[in-house]
């Protein structure tokens, strides 16, 4: 791994970090509901990302498939949570 590639993906993981921490502070204070959504959202997004950066780190394709993972199942909660929002009920 060249020394350049190396200090991106270590940038990449700070600043995934720096961006998780700014959205677990709006989940925690957000005054709205569609606030902590997004903000949940913007975790699983986030989260999936460090995975995808850390599988390139490692060279592994463990944390690929886990990426995916968390990928599908933020896609899932993030659509339940808003129809449950919208009319009060996920399934009707």
């Amino acid at each position: 791994m060249s020394p350049f590639l190396f200090w991106a993906l270590k940038l990449a993981l700070l600043l995934l970090a720096v961006a998780m921490l700014c959205a677990l502070g709006r989940l925690l204070a957000g005054p709205s509901a569609q606030d902590r959504v997004i903000a949940l959202d913007c975790l699983h997004v986030n989260g999936m990302l460090m995975m995808l950066v850390l599988g390139i780190v490692y060279a592994s394709s463990v944390y690929f498939e886990a990426a995916m993972l968390i990928g599908l199942f933020g896609f899932v909660s993030s659509t339940a949570l808003a129809k449950f929002l919208l009319r009060g009920e996920v399934i009707e």
